[in-house]
């Protein structure tokens, strides 16, 4: 790619730092699921005040992200990956996967004491 990038480090990124906003919530609900169980889950409540660091680091990166991946398609050499369409597609969609998992680490504490 010589020197352009697509997004997928900021893509990367945003999914880090997505799951980091959700971990004081969504890590013990998990653990849970999976059959862990042990008064150490209420440590995952130490992330809670960083969250809103994570979530405005997420969206940088999706801001980001978008740019790289939603600007003009530019004049590609042959056999370079950005020259094909299936990678720009791919792309996309870990896009709009990624900015699901933004989305759902926004809304779940206040769904979170709907399911408890």
């Amino acid at each position: 790619m010589s020197g352009q990038s697509n997004g997928h480090k900021a893509l990367a990124a945003g999914g880090v730092a997505a799951i980091l906003a959700s971990a004081c919530c969504l890590g013990p609900l998990a653990l849970v699921s999976l059959g862990f169980s042990g008064a150490w889950l209420g440590n995952f409540k130490a992330f809670e005040p960083f969250r809103p660091l994570f979530l405005s680091v997420a969206f940088v990166a999706l801001f980001f992200a978008w740019r790289r991946i939603y600007r003009p398609a530019v004049v590609c050499k042959p056999g370079e990956a950005c020259a094909a369409p299936q990678v720009r597609s791919a792309y996309k969609v870990i896009f709009w996967g990624v900015a699901a998992l933004v989305g759902g680490s926004i809304v779940f504490p206040y769904v979170l004491p709907l399911l408890y």
